[in-house]
Order: structure tokens, then sequence, then C-alpha cells
């Protein structure tokens, strides 16, 4: 099938194309260029919902939040901590451990602490290249839920299948982010571009790769003294985003409530909140 074939068929003909494009400015087509990266099924109405108003001020502010942490620790202990971690990070009250885990606020927090000047610009750089366009579309509570979510779950599959690892670094939300791209790409991958999609299917895969493996890394194979940094964030922030993320990112055009799915997910993510919870109150090995 022609490139021809595929825009108009996605509702946007060519020569209609090239006339939107001489009448739009600068801002419309930032617009078409967010709708058409980030995969919709209906492009036309996927691109009547993105616009900046409300601008992505969740995902700016929540980056902002993280870099502010990062440099305060930095510029508190600055002979190591803008390379890797140190002592002034795993005394912090926002870095989740497993012997503190009675304070609540530590399975979300965490979120703030990062490892290292490597690990806080990665998943700045992923966060905003995904959740900006994300947030044009879907607005800020929609990215909110599935980043805070996948945060959450990060942090509490962690306590479970890791449990005597601490926990830093926003990667459980980020994933959560990828997790939900990923659903979408691979469920409308028949309507885009074959090597347009691809490309994007293999970037995010190239992505995951690279970063998990350096999280296998700095869990297994690091000889920095000190607790070992949990890797199970990722995966949980991933299972999180390929759910309750592809509902949120697939539904632009819906009712959410009205939808099976959505309830599918939220039940499901409810009762594993209350498993988790019940598992690290009465069974985890961990200490207290």
């Amino acid at each position: 099938m022609s490139r021809v074939d595929l825009d108009e068929e996605a509702g946007f003909p060519i020569r209609d194309q090239q006339q939107q494009e001489e009448q739009k400015g600068c801002c419309d087509r930032f617009h078409y260029h967010v709708s058409r990266w980030m995969l919709p099924k209906d492009p036309k109405k996927y691109l009547e919902r993105a616009n900046c108003l409300p601008p992505p001020i969740f995902i700016i502010l929540i980056s902002i939040g993280e870099l502010a942490v990062f440099i305060y620790y930095a510029v508190w202990k600055p002979q190591k901590q803008w390379v890797t971690l140190d002592q002034g990070i795993w005394n912090s009250p926002l870095t989740y451990k497993p012997d503190m885990r009675q304070e609540a606020w530590r399975f979300l927090s965490y979120m703030f602490v990062h490892a290292g000047i490597q690990h806080i610009v990665g998943n700045l750089v992923l966060q905003l290249l995904l959740g900006i366009p994300l947030e044009l579309v879907h607005k800020g509570f929609e990215v909110g839920m599935v980043y805070l979510g996948g945060v959450l779950a990060g942090s509490l599959a962690s306590s479970i299948f890791d449990p005597y690892s601490a926990l830093v670094g926003a990667s459980g939300g980020v994933y959560a982010l990828i997790g939900g791209y990923l659903m979408n790409a691979l469920v409308n991958f028949r309507e885009m571009i074959p090597l347009l999609g691809i490309f994007r299917v293999l970037v995010i895969v190239i992505i995951v790769v690279t970063d998990v493996g350096f999280a296998l890394y700095r869990r297994f194979l690091s000889t920095e003294a000190g607790l070992k940094v949990s890797f199970v964030a990722h995966i949980g922030g991933g299972v999180a985003g390929m759910t309750i993320g592809y509902v949120f990112f697939t539904n632009y055009n819906q009712k959410l409530l009205k939808d099976p799915r959505f309830w599918f997910c939220i039940v499901g993510y409810i009762v594993f909140l209350i498993l988790a919870a019940l598992f690290n109150i009465f069974l985890s090995p961990a200490p207290h």
C-alpha cells in the first residue's frame, strides 16, 4: 500500500494536507506532528484534542522537582554525587528502604531521588520526550495517573520480588509511559507506515534493553558499597503502563467509565495494591 493510500485512509488526503500545512501556524504544525507521532487510531480526532490549553504542567513540574532534589543532594555531597550514589542519598527521607517501609510516603517519594547524573538525565529525557506529547492530548490528569500508578506499582513490586533492596529514581513512572506508548504502537501497527512503525518499536526496545541492562548491572555486578538498588520497579512500572496506561492513552475519544477494560484494569490494580500492602505488613522477610 502506498504512502498516499495510507494518508488518505487515515483521513489526511495529500492535497488537503498541503493546503492545511500552508495555513497552519507554528503551534498548529507542532500539534499536527505530535498527533502523527503518538500513534492514534483516528488521527483527525487525535489532532483535534492536541492543544496547549492547558499546557503540559504535570510532567514539567515533576521533572523540575526531580532535578531540584538531585541538585540539592549533589551540592550537599559534591565530591561523588554527580556520578554515583553517596551516603546522603541513603539517609534521605525520600529513598525507599526495606527497613523503613512503614513510612508509607517512601513508596512514592523515591521517584525524586536518583543514583547519579546518568540516571537522572536518562529518566528526564525519556519522560519529557514521551510525557509532553502525551499530555498535550490526554492532559495532566490522565498522564499523572499513569505516571504515579507506575511509580507506586514499581515500589510495591520491588518490595515483593526484591524485598531486601532499596529503590531510587523515577523509572517506574517513566516505564509506565513507555508501556502505554508501546501497547498503543503495537495495537495500531497496521495503520502506520511500516518502516516508521518498526522504527518506533525498535527505538523503544533499544532504550528499554539499555536501561534495564544498566539497572541489572547496578543491582548484581556493581562493587559500590552500601544498599543494592532494585531493578524490579522498571518491570512493575512497565506492566502498569501496558494495562492502565494503554486504556488511558487509547480512549481519548470515549468515556473511560463506559469502557469495561478500564474497570478491569482498575480493579486488578486495586487488588494488587491490597495484596502488596498485606504482604508488606504480614509476610515480608525484610526487617522492620
